[in-house]
C-alpha cells in the first residue's frame, strides 16, 4: 500500500524562501538563440554537477526567456563578476533591453549569444531537461569555456539584492 506524499504547508514554503534568501549564490546569465533572436535571463541557480564530463544545472521558471532557453539545445552560461552588476541587472528585469550594442555581446559561430565582458562563459549542450513543480530543472554538458583574464570579484545574490566578495574568510585556528 502507497501513502501519498504530503504538500508541503504554506509556512514551509515560507520558510524555504526566507531560507534562500539568506543563502548567498553566484550571479550567473544564461544566453541562448531563441526563434526571434537572442535571449537571455539572470540566474542564481547554476552549480557544478559533474567534472568529468563537466556538467552544471540551473532552473528556469517562466517568461518569454526562460521557455527559449529551456527549448535551446546550446546556451552559453556566463558567469559574472562585481563589474558586470549592470548586465545583471539589465537580464533580470523583464523589461529591460537586453542586447543592445553598448553590452558588448557578439554571436558565437555555433550560433550562440556571448557577453564578452563575462569573467567565464561556459558554452553547454542541454543534457536533460525536467519539470518541477513551476519550473525547468536542466542539465548541460560544458562544451567549451572562454575565460576573461580582466575579471573582477564574483557577484553574489543575497537577500534579494547583488553583492561583492572582498575578503577571502580565513579558518580559525
Amino acid at each position: 500500500m502507497t501513502h501519498p506524499t504530503p504538500q508541503p504547508s504554506e509556512e514551509v514554503g515560507q520558510l524555504f524562501r526566507a531560507a534562500f534568501r539568506a543563502h548567498p549564490a553566484g550571479v550567473s546569465i544564461v544566453t541562448a538563440m531563441g526563434l526571434e533572436g537572442a535571449v537571455g535571463l539572470t540566474a542564481s541557480s547554476v552549480a557544478s554537477v559533474a567534472v568529468d564530463p563537466p556538467t552544471l544545472a540551473f532552473s528556469v521558471t517562466s517568461g518569454r526567456s526562460a521557455s527559449h532557453i529551456a527549448a535551446a539545445q546550446t546556451i552559453v552560461v556566463h558567469l559574472v563578476g562585481a563589474d558586470q552588476l549592470d548586465l545583471a541587472q539589465a537580464f533580470a528585469d523583464p523589461s529591460a533591453e537586453r542586447f543592445t550594442a553598448s553590452m558588448g555581446w557578439e554571436v558565437l559561430p555555433t550560433g550562440e549569444p556571448l557577453l564578452k565582458d563575462a569573467t567565464w562563459a561556459l558554452r553547454c549542450e542541454i543534457i536533460h531537461r525536467a519539470p518541477l513543480g513551476g519550473s525547468v530543472l536542466l542539465a548541460a554538458r560544458v562544451l567549451d569555456i572562454r575565460p576573461n583574464p580582466t575579471g573582477s570579484a564574483p557577484l553574489v545574490y543575497h537577500n534579494r539584492e547583488f553583492h561583492t566578495l572582498f575578503n577571502n574568510v580565513q579558518p580559525a585556528v
